[in-house]
């Protein structure tokens, strides 16, 4: 029961049969009865239109396109391609009900509907479920086809989230059928992008020199992708190999061979004197966020809101090879409940001295990542941490955020600062395990500059 009464009242409550009135509509709408407006819905796919015999009232209630169509008339033919008739008959009882389910590969075909007839909640709802169900599995994948349909429709929010998830999530796109139907344009946004998560940059080149050879692009444009790459990522063994093996790489030789032999030198020297000829604060000598186990490590926590854990994990210095045998240790602390200055206990100015009372809630997540030791080796060179946070959704773990951050600092000042870890609920958790990945990023400044 609900107060409703401002008199004083206290008996008045509220009645509510908005379900039994939901199920008259569909009734109404299934049935037909007073129906004073005909929609013939025909389609290249059928030589038979779809005939909804609808009520101009509730209609028009929804869609102001609707109400235009039946000021004058009562029967209106509507064109539809294959894809959105199939949907028709659940948009219409949307306009009834308020309330519509729909599959990963209707969501499209449905935001199309919404778009074209001016149901602007429906197209909303749409936009929002494909935005949180961008994890569900799907035999050829969505989230591809999703990205260019929100370019198209000038959808920005949907576009962001599509592209960060790709970034994020890329091994798993890179191995997958929609891999093959990503556009021109996509491909040298991702390349672009230096918070890609993947094994390796040989891993990228592998599923890009996959592309170019299903696509076939034309010249300018396999330049412009092979150029995205970052070859200095890659060991020289590897380098030598792809020369001697690659179709692609031997096609479009040209179009990278003074990329190739840069690469070849910043792993020759050492990149101190390498720093004194070359521009290394540029994207090609920027690592992205590679899983392999020399840029960093997992760390899944059980019970994670307990107490505090640490940990400790080896990388190596750099990607140059003059580096790559070198070995950085790091320790890793993480509190659950730590505690700002500001929140932290002080004795107060009573003469009991007591502190104030602090409350378990009012701490919040803390990781803090610090080398275990210095070195002269790691004169110009910095190091940026990423700390990857792993989550289930939709039956699959993918990563939710990632939080980076430089040498200057030891840790990321919102690192979770909206979990909930004391919930066995809490999104963030996995079997009641939180899911890390920390990834150490080495990053060389230039130095002294010397005339060529």
């Amino acid at each position: 029961a609900q107060k409703a009464d401002l008199s004083g009242d206290a008996t008045a409550t509220t009645i509510n049969h908005s379900l039994m009135l939901l199920q008259r509509l569909q009734e109404l709408l299934q049935n037909g009865n007073g129906s004073d407006s005909v929609l013939r819905v025909r389609s290249a796919a059928s030589d038979e239109a779809k005939v909804f015999h609808t009520h101009q009232l509730l209609l028009s209630l929804q869609s102001e396109v609707f109400e235009s169509l039946l000021h004058n008339q009562s029967v209106i033919t509507l064109h539809e391609p294959p894809e959105t008739a199939a949907l028709f008959e659940k948009f219409i009882r949307y306009l009834y009900c308020g309330g519509v389910s729909i599959l990963l590969h209707q969501a499209i075909p449905m935001h199309q509907l919404a778009s074209k007839y001016r149901v602007w909640g429906l197209q909303r709802g749409v936009a929002d479920y494909m935005k949180t169900h961008l994890a569900s599995e799907s035999s050829q994948g969505h989230v591809v086809a999703w990205y260019h349909y929100a370019v198209r429709i000038g959808d920005v929010g949907l576009q962001e989230s599509c592209l960060q998830f790709l970034a994020w999530n890329l091994s798993a796109i890179l191995g997958s059928a929609e891999w093959g139907s990503v556009s021109v344009e996509l491909l040298l946004l991702l390349l672009e992008r230096s918070d890609l998560v993947l094994q390796s940059e040989l891993e990228l080149y592998t599923a890009v020199e996959g592309w170019l050879s299903r696509r076939q692009p034309e010249g300018p444009v396999a330049k412009r992708v092979l150029r995205a790459i970052r070859y200095p990522m890659i060991a020289p063994s590897q380098l030598f190999r792809l020369q001697a093996q690659s179709p692609v790489l031997a096609r479009h030789y040209g179009a990278v061979q003074d990329l190739l032999f840069q690469a070849f030198q910043f792993h020759a020297a050492s990149p101190l004197h390498f720093a004194k000829y070359f521009d290394v604060n540029c994207s090609m000598f920027l690592p992205r966020n590679y899983l392999a186990p020399s840029w960093g490590s997992q760390w899944v926590i059980n019970n994670p809101a307990r107490d505090d854990r640490s940990t400790s994990f080896q990388t190596q210095l750099g990607p140059s090879s003059h580096d790559a045998g070198k070995r950085v240790t790091w320790n890793v602390l993480f509190s659950p409940r730590w505690l700002p200055v500001s929140l932290r206990p002080v004795y107060s100015d009573s003469v009991s001295g007591a502190v104030q009372p602090v409350r378990i809630e009012d701490g919040r997540p803390r990781l803090v990542i610090t080398p275990a030791m210095s070195s002269p080796d790691f004169a110009g060179v910095s190091f940026q941490k990423t700390v990857l946070v792993g989550v289930r959704q939709q039956g699959r773990v993918v990563v939710k955020h990632a939080y980076s951050f430089h040498q200057s600092s030891d840790e990321a000042a919102d690192f979770l600062a909206h979990a909930d870890l004391q919930k066995r609920t809490s999104e963030y958790l996995i079997d009641n395990s939180l899911h890390l990945h920390i990834i150490i990023k080495p990053v060389y400044h230039s130095l002294i500059k010397v005339k060529k």
